[in-house]
């Protein structure tokens, strides 16, 4: 495609995906906070906790359910039986939603949208059963990131504030007149729109102020009226009697905010550090556009920056899009539970970011450690029993050693590597230092191959994007 029919069919979104809103195997979060309440008040006994059966999970949920189911005593106090029912409900909770996503993410015929659902969850973070945050709430969120992904971020930034998960996660669901809590007035400026330097400690409270009230009922936002301060509050220059909502209005016409998310695009999307100039430019188009993304994207992505040498594989690939991006390349069409884990082993374990800030990215993706995780994915991959019969990787694949050694550099780092590269490639293929099945032949054919396309993504460049 030109450039611009093909950022096109990236910027629009079909308005139907055909995959599922929610996972298929996510255990009944009220069934478990019932068991909770039953077993406090002696309705239920430990006993009958330690007999009953997980029940309604399956796939993905199915065996953390029986390891807890397993690893529960046989005669169990209260304690013990909460334990195991957080056990048994959480860990299949969040094995189910992302392996859910993930699968998502290998399927969508929209994959910028789940991008920027990425891309949002490590910017407007909340943690999964930290601070009460359940399954449901995280769901829910990331349903909210991927209405929005491409949509104003002035409106996701108000409903963000209204998230259930968010007002767990920050503390302001019990935020009241007399306690304002300041830890999501913080984030707020510090983390999600403005940046330090560009509020004051005294913004901070006037801003808590402000969103005192906005709370839980029945596990949806409300505007509690008695829980909220009615005062007076002077926040960044603006006096008034401000709500939650006035606040996000007067933080967007900060000069600060559209270059706040504009660096972040840049960061995200083309180069770490990206220039003053840049930012500023990409800032002013947040602005033209009241803050709708979907024009920023489309400029961004056609524009001479995105194309230009400082931005070829400037950007390490994150673990997800590492691994996501090895599924679509050699056609890998089911998300494994053992992938779940090398993602954590790589450093990212979705719906569990290591703080408020989230994944720092960048070159602190990439470690000994991490690396080898990485090149551990990739052998297993390769002997995978997923890998597809009839894939580009056998299939036409030339039978000459250097050929098909050019043909692997070229479709899996588009020609990325230096001819030494190659020639070790070759050297590979051809069975150089090695007496096993001697030269590449139809007897080691798929074996030799595989082995080489290992090789291919141990590569330097394959871990950037």
């Amino acid at each position: 495609m030109p450039v611009r029919d093909a950022v096109d069919s990236l910027v629009r979104f079909p308005q139907d995906t055909g995959l599922p809103d929610a996972p298929a195997d996510l255990p009944d979060w009220s069934t478990y906070l019932a068991m909770l309440r039953d077993l406090k008040t002696g309705r239920l006994t430990p006993q009958a906790v330690v007999e009953s059966q997980p029940g309604g999970m399956q796939g993905a949920a199915a065996q953390p359910a029986m390891n807890a189911q397993a690893a529960m005593p046989q005669t169990a106090d209260v304690g013990a039986a909460r334990k195991a029912l957080a056990l048994r409900f959480a860990a299949g909770s969040v094995l189910a939603l992302q392996r859910w996503w993930l699968q998502r993410m290998l399927a969508t015929p929209a994959p910028l949208q789940e991008k920027m659902t990425l891309f949002w969850h490590g910017h407007f973070t909340s943690e999964i059963l930290n601070k009460g945050v359940s399954p449901p709430d995280i769901l829910a969120q990331n349903q909210l990131f991927r209405r929005y992904a491409l949509g104003n971020v002035r409106d996701l930034t108000q409903a963000v504030a209204r998230d259930p998960a968010m007002l767990k996660y920050l503390d302001n669901a019990r935020s009241a007149r007399a306690h304002p809590n300041e830890n999501f007035a913080r984030e707020l400026m510090e983390l999600f729109t403005l940046g330090i330097g560009n509020y004051t400690e005294a913004d901070i409270r006037e801003s808590a102020r402000a969103f005192t009230g906005w709370t839980l009922r029945r596990g949806q936002f409300t505007e509690d009226a008695r829980m909220h301060d009615n005062g007076t509050k002077t926040f960044l220059g603006h006096t008034g009697n401000f709500d939650g909502g006035d606040i996000v209005d007067i933080i967007f016409g900060q000069p600060a905010a559209p270059r706040w998310f504009a660096r972040k695009l840049l960061n995200f999307y083309v180069y770490n550090d990206p220039e003053p100039q840049l930012v500023d430019a990409t800032a002013d188009l947040l602005r033209r556009n009241g803050f709708n993304l979907l024009p920023v994207m489309s400029t961004l992505l056609r524009s001479n920056v995105f194309f230009s040498s400082r931005a070829y594989r400037a950007l390490v690939k994150s673990p997800v899009e590492f691994v996501i991006g090895s599924y679509q390349l050699y056609g890998v069409q089911t998300v494994s539970m053992e992938t779940i884990g090398e993602l954590r082993r790589m450093g990212q374990f979705l719906f569990r970011p290591p703080n408020v800030k989230g994944w720092d990215g960048g070159a602190t993706w990439l470690n000994s450690q991490t690396l080898l995780t990485r090149e551990n994915f990739s052998s297993a991959l390769m002997a995978s029993p997923a890998m597809p019969v009839g894939s580009w990787l056998t299939d036409g694949m030339p039978a000459s050693a250097h050929d098909a050694a050019t043909r692997l550099v070229s479709t899996v780092l588009q020609g990325d590597a230096s001819p030494a590269s190659v020639e070790r490639l070759v050297g590979y293929l051809d069975g150089n230092d090695t007496s096993a099945n001697g030269t590449f032949s139809g007897e080691n054919f798929a074996e030799r191959i595989r082995g080489a396309a290992y090789l291919t993504m141990a590569m330097p460049a394959y871990q950037l994007a």
